[in-house]
């Protein structure tokens, strides 16, 4: 959909020249070609960058014609975008550190200022994840990452959102907790995570002391033949899941018997509804609480969803005792 609306006339201005003054090949001035203008839109509100480009004019060289652009203009907005980098982290900030869904990223925007359609909000996301991967694939970023403890313990896993879809494979250093390399395979052979983890090792600087992953046939195969020699471990959350099948299911089992106990939360709701007295108030408050405990299911063994629930509603219990207490009468 075409705008409809009038971007905003910018009530900032900045002028952008360019640093580099000589042509590196034939070491002779750039010559002023032309000024190139154009308004990027920021947190801070619409700017009017003035961007100065210059040229080489020496025909008998390989950067004849070629236009140079003022090395700032990267640090505000990308090549042919009208938003700033600004917002596109906030974009990405929002989808991957709040989680946040599109509409919500974009009502966000909107109550900054930032003047946006939906569409756009999607393009620019597709454009953090776009810088995302290639700052991710910087060599020079994991020798940095990686420098500081003098060697990588490795830890690789793959999600797939849904069946017969791509995998996402995620390999990680366990001591910096950095993710090195994260890309998307069409299949999980052997042969396709090996050539996944053989660039991790020849980029960095220091050794692999060790790798940590689920027990994926095709990973301990893939391991054996990338990193021969090395230390390979099944993840301590598998080892944990295994060991505690059997406190999981009787846990499981006394939820679900919990859960007998308290159905019926809606009925009590009804009866209340349109009342805005302080009793309307405490029973609208405990069904919630009563429906928040039940769907809460935890992540096992690591927490126990059954006796979480019972702890809950405990506390939601004391709690209309407290009420009772305070109103000079008892439940029976």
């Amino acid at each position: 959909m075409a705008r409809r609306n009038a971007r905003p006339v910018p009530d900032q201005q900045l002028v952008l020249t360019v640093s580099t003054t000589e042509c590196p090949e034939c070491d002779q001035p750039f010559w002023a070609a032309y000024t190139n203008r154009r308004t990027v839109v920021t947190l801070e509100g619409p700017i009017r960058l003035t961007v100065q480009v210059r040229r080489c004019r020496d025909r008998d060289r390989g950067r004849c014609g070629r236009s140079v652009r003022p090395e700032a203009e990267g640090r505000v907005a990308l090549p042919q975008h009208e938003f700033g980098l600004d917002v596109i982290a906030l974009i990405g900030s929002l989808r991957y550190t709040q989680h946040r869904s599109v509409p919500e990223i974009h009502a966000e925007l909107v109550r900054r200022g930032v003047e946006i359609c939906p569409r756009t909000v999607t393009n620019l996301l597709d454009r953090y994840d776009e810088l995302l991967a290639l700052s991710l694939a910087d060599d020079r970023r994991l020798q940095r990452i990686t420098a500081a403890e003098g060697r990588v313990i490795l830890a690789i896993d793959g999600l797939q959102p849904d069946v017969g879809h791509e995998v996402l494979w995620i390999l990680r250093d366990c001591l910096s907790g950095e993710v090195l390399v994260a890309k998307s395979l069409l299949s999980s052979t052997q042969d396709d995570l090996a050539a996944l983890i053989a660039p991790v090792k020849e980029v960095l600087k220091v050794p692999i002391a060790g790798v940590v992953s689920d027990g994926q046939d095709s990973i301990r195969k893939a391991v054996r033949k990338a990193l021969p020699g090395v230390p390979h471990q099944l993840c301590q959350f598998h080892y944990l899941r295994e060991a505690a099948k059997p406190i999981y299911e009787a846990d499981r089992h006394a939820k679900k018997e919990l859960k007998k106990r308290v159905r019926g939360v809606r009925p009590i709701e009804r009866q209340v509804e349109g009342r805005d007295d302080p009793d309307a108030r405490v029973v609208r408050g405990s069904c919630a609480a009563v429906r928040s405990a039940l769907t809460d299911d935890g992540r096992p063994p690591l927490s126990a969803s059954g006796l979480v629930l019972k702890e809950r509603l405990e506390q939601v219990v004391e709690s209309l005792d407290r009420v009772e207490e305070k109103r000079g009468c008892r439940r029976n």
